[in-house]
């Protein structure tokens, strides 16, 4: 009989203590949360103000951003839109809706399946002038669907910087895009030529002998599939499916 009181207090102990171990980790991640979602904000600003080559190392992240204006796009005129608020636009939601995207079939080279018909983007300068557009980008590499930003000049060409902020990519080779080095190679390449989307990586280096080197960058070495993606996506995101039409009509002042 002593025994099976044993048994029973040892059962009552090992149930309460996981029972009070469940409620201290789900109240640490309730209370955790709005402190996650605001540090995940706060990291998404960071990369965008890096793609850009504005932010700065000790200064307010929130001082640094007041510089960017965000709106929303259609993609289908691409022009700006009122159709939905851009505090609280969740880009990833609209793409797994099909009442809110589109599906790309053969068009999908950043193999993503489906484009979301809204998207935001963000702008550094005054209404009309604008001194930088920055435009969110994804699609697939090796192993993962990589998630970044590109930054063109006002003429809405030049590329004044990359980066990816999310990706599953071999640490050493496709996850080298990470690399500061590689990153640099980018500024100064433009998206188009003969009004065609012509920027792409390209295995080895890119020289001034290059043919049409402005247009080249140098591929990711020992990850020819990651720099294939990285290929396809910027090309896709650039081109008709993506932002060409409000890059154009940027151009034209008539976004």
């Amino acid at each position: 009989m002593a025994n099976n009181d044993s048994i029973k207090k040892v059962l009552l102990v090992a149930v309460s203590l996981c029972i009070v171990c469940a409620l201290l980790v789900s109240s640490a991640v309730v209370m955790l949360k709005p402190v996650q979602k605001i540090n995940k904000e706060r990291d998404l600003k960071k990369n965008i103000l890096a793609a850009a080559g504005l932010y700065q190392e000790g200064v307010s992240i929130e001082e640094q951003f007041e510089k960017i204006t965000t709106k929303l796009v259609n993609f289908e005129t691409g022009k700006f839109s009122d159709d939905y608020a851009v505090a609280g636009f969740d880009q990833r939601k609209f793409a797994k809706d099909s009442a809110t995207s589109t599906d790309l079939g053969e068009a999908d080279i950043a193999k993503i399946k489906r484009r979301e018909n809204y998207g935001l983007v963000y702008l550094v300068g005054s209404e009309g002038q604008y001194d930088k557009v920055i435009l969110p980008i994804r699609g697939y590499g090796l192993w993962s669907t990589l998630w970044g930003f590109v930054a063109l000049e006002n003429d809405f060409n030049t590329v004044a910087g990359l980066g990816f902020y999310e990706h599953g990519e071999t640490p050493g080779l496709g996850g080298e895009v990470d690399n500061p080095n590689w990153k640099a190679l980018w500024p100064g390449k433009e998206v188009y030529r003969d009004g065609e989307v012509a920027i792409e990586m390209v295995k080895g280096n890119v020289t001034e002998a290059t043919p049409h080197a402005i247009n080249k960058v140098d591929g990711l070495s020992g990850a020819t599939l990651t720099s294939r993606g990285v290929s396809n996506l910027v090309q896709f995101w650039m081109g008709k499916m993506g932002y060409e039409s409000f890059l154009d009509n940027l151009r034209a002042g008539e976004a």
